[in-house]
């Protein structure tokens, strides 16, 4: 059960930051575990109902995305792929902590492979860094 922010006082995108799951979500990412990063991912959008629902999302659609084309589903990476790129653009760039602009580069150059049908060799798997703290409040 996720920590209640209203009752700590603390905004959605902390709440989602102490929640363990969420490293362990990006952890999963990180490796290459598409299905079982989207089962953490998953959870935490259903919970969440704020501005970090989105960038959950967006995240997500792209961890599907990475799945299906593993499953060889090319169009429906590519749909998902787009969407997630889309989401993004709309969410903070350092969101949880992480550099969402570039995830959404490496998501985007992946996305214009499909759309082209292109080979993706060479191209780098998306990967969720983490902002570094002297940039999270640099005007």
């Amino acid at each position: 059960m996720p920590l209640d922010p209203e009752k700590l006082g603390l905004t959605e995108e902390q709440d989602l930051l102490a929640d363990h799951r969420l490293a362990e979500a990006v952890a999963l990412f990180n490796s290459g575990e598409w299905y079982a990063c989207h089962d953490y991912f998953e959870a935490l959008w259903h919970e969440t109902a704020g501005g970090m629902r989105p960038v959950l999302q967006g995240i997500l659609q792209i961890a599907v995305a990475e799945l299906h084309l593993e499953q060889g589903n090319i169009r429906g990476a590519t749909i998902l792929m787009g969407e997630g790129v889309g989401r993004l653009k709309a969410c903070p760039p350092d969101a949880l902590n992480l550099d969402l602009v570039a995830l959404s580069k490496c998501a985007m150059q992946r996305l214009q492979a499909l759309q082209y049908q292109k080979s993706l060799e060479g191209l780098e798997l998306p990967k969720l860094l983490e902002v570094q703290s002297f940039n999270r409040y640099v005007n």
